[in-house]
Order: C-alpha cells, then structure tokens, then sequence
C-alpha cells in the first residue's frame, strides 16, 4: 500500500506527514467522546513476540483486545480510511482477496517497530512498510472488540 497518494478529499499528492498530521487531528476529535478513564490506559501490552496483537487495561476498569490482523485492517490513517471507504468495507475488515490463484503469498501482518506517540497514542511499523497510522487511546477504545463493546455498537 502507497503512503502517497490521492487523498480521500481529493487534494492531490498526499505525503506521509499530511497523513500522519491528519490521523492526530482525528485522534483528538474521537477523544471527545470519552471519559478522561475511558482512553487512559493503565497497562499496555504489545505481544510482538507472540504475534498476537495488543491489550490496554484502561483506568476506568475495562479491557480491551485486538489482533495484529485486525488492527492492520483497521489502520485510521487517511490513506486507510479513503481506501475502506471506497471498497466499501467496514473498520477491521480485510481486503478482498484475489481471485488470481497465482497471486503471490502475503506474510500475516505483524509490527516490526512499535512505538509511543505521546501520551496520547501509539504508531506501528509493519512488516508490510506501512506506518502512517497513529492509533490513539481514544481510537482503539472506540474500536474495542469485547462483547460488552460490540453489543452497543449493534
């Protein structure tokens, strides 16, 4: 996936620092909607070694837990976005497949470098050049994927 490109408002050239600038821009919108609690997190755990995915236990007594995969297909940079909403996918949802038997093999998307933005956030290189993403506290809270979470989302 290019990190330039045409953005999802139709600006031309998009470079990595405009995608990563509009990513802190959305992060700061999203926490709004929470409690100071809901987005501090008490522990994090990034279980690179297992190839697992992430674990925050948050201040206001919940927890919350993500798959590498999933947290790949649910990238919140502008690039990301613009290309789930144009394929009409929803956030966490992989790509489509190709149908071409003879498409090459794709590794699991697995962080090489992950890092602390902040107070506020986290940025994940993965091991597919990707690393415009900035997920916030108050991001990966929204996109909580426990029951309790997911029960009032639907």
């Amino acid at each position: 996936m290019s990190h330039e490109g045409l953005d999802h408002k139709g600006r031309g050239i998009v470079t990595a620092e405009e995608v990563l600038r509009d990513s802190a821009e959305a992060a700061t919108h999203q926490a709004q909607s929470f409690s100071a609690d809901a987005v501090t997190p008490l522990k994090v755990r990034v279980k690179k070694s297992e190839g697992t995915g992430v674990e925050i236990d948050w201040r206001d007594g919940h927890s919350s837990a993500w798959a590498f995969r999933w947290l790949r297909d649910a990238c919140p940079c502008a690039t990301c976005n613009a290309e789930r909403e144009a394929e009409g996918r929803a956030v966490g949802d992989p790509q489509a497949k190709s149908p071409d038997p003879l498409a090459l093999y794709q590794a699991p998307p697995l962080p090489e470098e992950v890092t602390s933005i902040g107070n506020y956030a986290l940025n994940i290189k993965w091991n597919d050049g990707h690393q415009a993403g900035i997920y916030s506290w108050a991001y990966l809270r929204e996109v909580c994927q426990c029951a309790a979470c997911l029960a009032t989302k639907s």
